[in-house]
């Protein structure tokens, strides 16, 4: 049950999402006299609609996206177009008349196509605008009232002993104690300072003693809210070496170590809150993520393809509609200890931080139907204009994008493709947060 209702928490979170990109676009427009004739969550069958003014406000049974409708979309051509050999019209011509005709008598300056440059920039830029506003705010929300998922200073893990053979589970009689167990260092201790270094962080903690040597060091930990002063001997061990990502270095397929000081403890992973002044920076960070991502997406494509039809691993960081309710879903119904309404409520709007910023980000590419296709008809359209008068010549007029229809239907497939791509990969080779 509780994961039937994390998913429809999702659903629920990106419906909203959706109807404030659409938002997005429909306040701009009618603040600059376009005829918006309907506002639409979903697509498909309609299941309920109101006209207000001039404007249908629905929801479609298909809840894979919005639209707002605005007339004048495509411009009147300026040139003669041929018919095709049947003399029936072209797609193009059809698509073109069919805009044409919603605009009624005397409403020819409420088409799209007589907004300025400028202002058709701020209608198509509001929606993706609107999914990057939702999702800084959700992320500010999240990490100062609810936290940030970072190792603490407080120990998570204190180990007993010390092995040889990795393999090895638990400990034997002939085990020596590792240093922090034989110190008296206990799970759930606050490290204050270690060797007189003040312990702000983890790194504070583990650079300490990567920085020290073997021998006695003075920590102070915070346990059951009294302060208790250790003496710890770490032990010098070979120990694995990490890069930057976190991971073991490998050479040659054998793994890279090092000699250095061990103290056999381990960091509490906690949402810790966060100062606003860090939510910028969190931002950024999220969104160059994201970017990179997108503008790899064919090569991940490929690797989940490769997943979905054979035996490679599947590529965790590109998810469709079904995996990302599936997260939801175990969101929602994981049960462990320490893992609470706080920790689920992070989590979930955790997801919808990416997916917003995912939708910000997708839109912006440069191809039609998407918002940045228009946006960058928009920039072509005015730069036509300002070559024309520097040469003193005829205003060329708004840039005819139903020529771009062709293309528009290709990406469009390539998009639905792309779905369906996912959704069976996220079906029989899914990604999930428990492993």
């Amino acid at each position: 049950m509780e994961f039937v209702v994390g998913v429809l928490i999702l659903f629920v979170g990106l419906l909203a999402s959706i109807a404030l990109h659409e938002v997005g676009h429909l306040v701009p427009a009618k603040r600059f006299g376009v005829k918006v004739p309907q506002y639409m969550v979903g697509f498909g069958k309609t299941l309920w609609s109101r006209t207000v003014g001039d404007t249908e406000y629905g929801v479609k049974a298909l809840p894979l996206g919005g639209y707002v409708r605005m007339v004048g979309m495509y411009p009147p051509t300026r040139r003669a177009e041929r018919p095709r050999r049947d003399g029936r019209p072209t797609l193009v011509q059809e698509a073109r008349a069919a805009a044409l005709e919603e605009i009624g008598p005397g409403e020819e300056p409420r088409a799209f196509y007589n907004l300025t440059v400028p202002r058709k920039l701020v209608v198509m830029l509001g929606g993706p605008t609107m999914n990057l506003v939702i999702s800084a705010v959700l992320l500010g929300v999240t990490v100062v009232t609810l936290g940030l998922g970072q190792y603490t200073t407080t120990l998570g893990t204190v180990q007993q002993c010390l092995v040889e053979d990795p393999a090895q589970e638990g400990c034997t009689p002939a085990d020596p104690a590792a240093p922090g167990a034989a110190a008296g260092l206990l799970p759930g201790d606050e490290v204050l300072t270690w060797d007189g270094v003040e312990a702000r962080t983890w790194e504070d903690v583990s650079g300490a003693i990567a920085g020290g040597d073997t021998g006695p060091v003075q920590v102070e930990v915070l346990r059951d809210g009294a302060p208790l002063t250790l003496t710890v001997v770490p032990e010098l061990t070979e120990r694995p070496v990490l890069g930057d990502d976190g991971a073991p270095l490998t050479e040659d397929g054998a793994p890279v170590t090092e000699m250095r000081p061990y103290v056999g403890i381990g960091p509490d992973f906690a949402l810790v809150r966060q100062s606003p002044a860090v939510v910028p920076g969190l931002v950024w960070q999220t969104f160059t993520g994201t970017v990179e991502v997108v503008l790899t997406l064919p090569q991940r494509l490929v690797s989940v393809a490769e997943a979905a039809f054979g035996t490679a691993e599947r590529d965790p960081s590109v998810v469709g509609l079904v995996g990302v309710g599936r997260f939801a879903g175990e969101i929602a119904s994981i049960d462990g200890a320490g893992y609470g309404v706080t920790e689920r409520s992070a989590d979930m709007l955790s997801l919808l931080v990416s997916l917003n910023m995912a939708l910000f980000v997708f839109n912006l590419l440069p191809l039609l139907p998407l918002d940045g296709g228009h946006v960058a008809g928009a920039l072509w359209e005015g730069a036509r204009r300002k070559v024309a008068r520097w040469r003193e010549q005829p205003d060329p007029g708004p840039v005819d994008t139903a020529r771009l229809l062709p293309l528009t239907y290709v990406v469009v497939a390539a998009m639905l493709g792309m779905s369906v791509l996912l959704a069976y990969a996220d079906i029989v080779r899914p990604v999930s947060l428990t492993g």
